[in-house]
Formats: structure tokens, sequence, C-alpha cells
């Protein structure tokens, strides 16, 4: 067992402290050189692991660089493929059909995943309540539909997705986290309700409003990445284990994603304003956040007895907390991991089923708290950023990162999580 230093940690925090105070400190030089720092802090802590910590060190960065892959292919497949379909909504927004909107993301975010039915809704969002847009829009947008909608089944999240591949029962999230994820996108949709019919003016259209949806080869593509998503469970189930260390499912989302672009109808991607730039961003700050956090999530697997969690609450929080400013899926994993450490389970799909039926209440709060507290930052969850980006470039109005959490994160979504705890947990 090699122990973590506390200190190996630092180019994370760093990172962290870059992406939250540079845009305000120079914001030019940060848009130049973001790439470049979150690289540079990854590579620091990728040669003290190859360095220090041997044929183990080499290990961890082989299943980090494996899990980033994994990532990145499912949230830019997820992108491109979207990029070429066209969801246009006739008339103008206001909050009856905004709220509408929203809901739908609900559902859908559970059918191909909050990634999913966040690049394939943002668009037509924004198209239609161009000029009435506030930053309240946007923030709300990445709360419901790219996170909260996401809690119901194991395709809606990347962390319940991993609970799933692990040995938690698919129907498990359904049956148990169904009247906390009600009661908080409820909330929040009339949270949003409200905003939108007291801050932003509705705008006069006489037609009705209208859904034309177009590029249907991306349609089927995108049917074509979801299977992607279970394709490497599929094979190491029915072919052989060893199947476990290929990525044959994100090769086959990059493939899927190279087809639909490739054959995407140039006047959707038009329509769409398509570019490479968000997910270029999301893959430069991610490939730094997944390097530097692995000494972090270390640390904290070695001393989760020492912190003393061990009731539901103290994992709702706990896992909550480190969803807020770690990618949720690996937070979701290690408290996983050390809940089930503190009942004596072993880490296995077997352990995994067995821990789902005897803790309940600890398995949904580790679910909850890494769902939902993920839309806290920016750098909670991939689509946070994603979303940012588009709506960056498609001129709409976004905080800050201190804004965002202080004008949006605490009044609104901490009072509703706080009642999720109070109700359910």
């Amino acid at each position: 067992m090699h122990s973590i230093p506390g200190w190996w940690s630092i180019p994370f925090l760093l990172l962290l402290s870059a992406i939250a105070f540079m845009p305000f400190v120079n914001k030019p030089f940060w848009e130049r050189f973001f790439g470049h720092i979150s690289v540079g802090m990854g590579i620091i802590v990728a040669g003290i692991y190859a360095t220090q910590l041997g044929e183990h060190g080499r290990n961890v960065l082989g299943e980090t660089a494996l899990e980033y892959f994994k990532f990145i292919a499912m949230v830019g497949s997820l992108f491109v493929v979207s990029g070429g379909i066209l969801v246009d909504i006739s008339g103008g927004g206001n909050p009856r059909v905004n709220t509408l909107l929203l809901a739908s993301g609900l559902i859908l975010a559970n059918i191909i995943g909050t990634t999913g039915a966040s690049v394939l809704l943002i668009r037509p969002f924004l198209r239609i309540n161009k000029d009435r847009l506030k930053s309240f829009h946007v923030v709300l947008f990445i709360f419901i539909v790219s996170n909260c909608a996401g809690a119901l089944t194991p395709i809606g999240d990347p962390p319940l997705f991993l609970g799933y591949i692990n040995g938690v029962p698919f129907e498990w999230t359904i049956l148990h986290c169904w009247a906390p994820w009600l009661v908080a996108n409820g909330l929040l949709l009339a949270v949003f309700y409200v905003l939108d019919t007291r801050r932003a003016p509705a705008t006069h259209h006489h037609n009705p409003n209208k859904i034309v949806i177009a590029g249907w080869s991306n349609v089927a593509c995108l049917g074509i990445v979801l299977l992607g998503v279970f394709l490497d469970q599929i094979l190491v189930a029915t072919v052989s284990p060893k199947f476990a260390s290929w990525p044959c499912g994100a090769i086959l989302m990059v493939a899927a994603a190279g087809f639909a672009f490739r054959h995407s109808d140039p006047r959707i991607l038009k329509h769409n304003d398509f570019h490479f730039g968000p997910i270029e961003e999301v893959a430069l700050l991610f490939v730094g956040i997944f390097a530097t956090m692995m000494p972090a999530l270390a640390y904290l697997a070695e001393n989760a007895a020492r912190l003393g969690i061990q009731s539901p609450t103290g994992f709702y929080f706990g896992t909550g907390s480190l969803s807020s400013v770690l990618d949720n899926a690996p937070a979701y994993l290690n408290l996983l991991s050390a809940a089930m450490g503190l009942n004596g389970i072993a880490m296995n799909p077997t352990g995994v089923k067995q821990f789902s039926q005897q803790q309940p209440q600890l398995l949904r709060a580790i679910s909850l708290g890494s769902v939902f507290f993920g839309a806290c930052t920016y750098i909670g969850n991939g689509p946070n950023f994603m979303v940012k980006a588009i709506a960056n470039s498609a001129g709409a109005e976004t905080p800050g990162f201190f804004a965002y959490i202080f004008k949006y994160t605490l009044p609104i979504l901490l009072p509703i999580y706080v009642l999720v705890w109070y109700l359910f947990l």
C-alpha cells in the first residue's frame, strides 16, 4: 500500500484556483493559456506518480488515462453527434414553453444521459430566448438538465452508471431515488418559472410553438453512441473478462461521432453554430483535472475512516462536497468504497449488490450527493462547462465562477438539497 502525501494535491488546488480566479485577474491571458496551464499541472502530477510510485504509479496513470478517454469519448461524441441534429422550435420563449422544454430534459436525461440531453436541448433553448436571455436561463438549465435530471436511472449520470457496472441493480436507482428526484426537480422548475416570469419579459409571437426535428442519420448515430456506453459490460459478460481493460465502447462512440460529422447536413451545422471550441475547452481542462485529482482522491480513500463519515447525512454531504469540486464520478466511487469498507463488505460486483440491499440509505445518500451536488460549480460535472461554453459562443450571458456559486448555488440549490436531506435521509 502506497501512502500519498497531502502536498501532492497542491497542483489540483492550484488548477482549481486558476479556474476560479484567472478569468477575473487576466481574462485574455487565461483564454489563451488555460490549456497550457491545465496540461502542465497534469504533467507535474503524472511525473510524480511515474517516478515516485514505480509500477503502481504507472498502473494508476494507465487507469486514469483510460477513464479520461472513456469520459471524453462519451462527452465529445454526444457533442459532435448532437451538433448535426436540428431541434427547431418556432415562436419565441416564454415561461410556459421554457419550463416545458426543461421538463422534457428530465425524461431525456435518463434515456441519453445528462450530457446528451444538455447538448441536444441547449441550442434550441438559447435560440427561442435569444431576445430575452438572462444568466439564470443558462444556470438553471445546468442545474436541471445537466445534473439533477439524471438521478433517476443509471444512464442518467456517470456516477450512477459506474455504480451499475460495479454491481448496483439497474432498477435500484429508480426504486430508491424517484421521490427525491421528483422533489428536487419539481422545486427547481418552479423556481425557474418564477424567475422567468419576473425577470425576463416574454416576447410576443402570434404563431404557436411547433417543433421540427431534422438530421435523422445523426439520431441513428446517437443510438450507436448509447450502445457504446454498454458495450464494454456486454463484452465482459458474454465474451471475456479481458475486455474490461479495452475501451471498445469508447472507440465505437468515437467512430460513430466521426461518421456522423462526415455525413451531417452542413446547413444544420451552420444553423447550430457548430464548432469544436466548446469540446476543446472541456477536453483541455478535464485532462488536467483528471490527472491532478489522482492524489486528492487517493488521500481521501486512505483517510476516509478518520473523517468520521458513517451516517447517511455524512455520506450525502461528504459525497456532495467532493462532487462540487471534483468530477462527481470518481467521488461516487471513492465514497462508495469507504462506505462498504466501514460495513465490512468487499468492493466487487457481488459486494456492491449486497451493499445496495443491506444499506440502501447509505447508497441513496452517495447517489444523490454525487448527482445533485455536481451542479454546484462549473467543474462538478462534465456537461456544466460544455453548456457554459456553448452559451458563451452563442453570445449568452453567463456568470463567473464565484457569481455562479454565490448568486445561484447557495440561495437556490443548497436549500433544496437540505430539504431533500431532511425528507429522505
